[in-house]
Parts: structure tokens; sequence; C-alpha cells
């Protein structure tokens, strides 16, 4: 009878375990910043996005150097004319530097939301492809690769670029 009830417990707890064995989650990882890099339509967007930043750098240098030239100018002046002029003067470079400086707060703020508005969609466009991989390969949950301290599961990243097409 002891010896039952001891083999009856033993096949209950191989049970048991095989059940918590089976039952636990399927991962996989994949580098979804490795994906974004290499991305032919996230390339495209990080050249009209240079290129919009170059225009707003030429634009912001030009504005400086219209400053830099005005004030060489009113300081080789500012002896020759009144004190009146030279405080309208003063005041109107100092109108110019606020200009200056709300134009390159503006641009990077321009620069910000072109680069969400651009970029969300095609994430979205890798999630998408993320969620499709890991689902026809059976995984319940599938974890961004750039952030794991240990990635055992199997490696999708291949597989979504794959689901890309490129």
């Amino acid at each position: 009878m002891k010896q039952i009830k001891t083999l009856l417990i033993a096949a209950i707890l191989i049970l048991g375990a095989s059940q918590t064995i089976n039952a636990q989650a399927k991962t996989a990882h994949v580098d979804v910043s490795d994906i974004m890099t290499k991305m032919p339509a996230m390339i495209d967007a990080q050249k009209q996005l240079e290129k919009l930043s170059a225009t707003y750098d030429a634009d912001y240098k030009k504005m400086a150097e219209e400053f830099q030239a005005k004030l060489k100018l009113y300081d080789a002046d500012a002896t020759k004319v009144t004190d009146a002029v030279n405080a309208e003067r003063q005041k109107e470079v100092q109108d110019m530097q606020k200009r200056i400086q709300d134009f390159g707060q503006n641009a990077q703020k321009e620069l910000q939301t072109k680069q969400e508005e651009i970029t969300k969609p095609i994430y979205e466009k890798v999630r998408a492809s993320i969620q499709k991989v890991g689902k026809a390969k059976g995984f319940q949950y599938v974890l961004d690769g750039s952030t794991l301290l240990l990635a055992d599961g199997p490696n999708l990243t291949a597989d979504v670029k794959k689901d890309l097409g490129f």
C-alpha cells in the first residue's frame, strides 16, 4: 500500500512537471533596430530628413551671417551716429537675434514632427510583419532583441526582413 502511494505521488509529480513544461510560452526575439536601419523605406526617409535638415541649416546659417554683418556694420558706425540711432539699432539686433533663435527652435520641432510622421507608418509595417511571422511560426511572445540581456530563443529578424521584402 505504501509503495502504491509512493508510485501514485511520483506519477502525479511527473505528470504535473510535464504539464508545466508544456504550459511554458514559446518565445522568440527580433532586432527591430536592425530591421528599421536596413529597411529601404527607412533609408529613403532618412535621406528626406537629411535634405530637410540641410535646408534648415542653410537658412539658419544665412540668417546668422546677415546678423553678424549687420552687427559688424553697426559696431563700426556706433561712434558716428546719435544715441537714439544706436538704441534703435540695438533693439533691431536683439529682434534679429530672437528671430534666429525662434527659427532654430521651430526648425528642430518641425524636423522632429516630420521624423515621427515619416517613421510611424514604417514602424507599423515592421510591427505587423513581426506579428505575422511570429504567429506563423507559433510563437506567443516576440521580444525586441535590441534590449535583451539573454536571448536563447529563436531570432526572427531574418524572417521578418524576408517578409518585408529585403
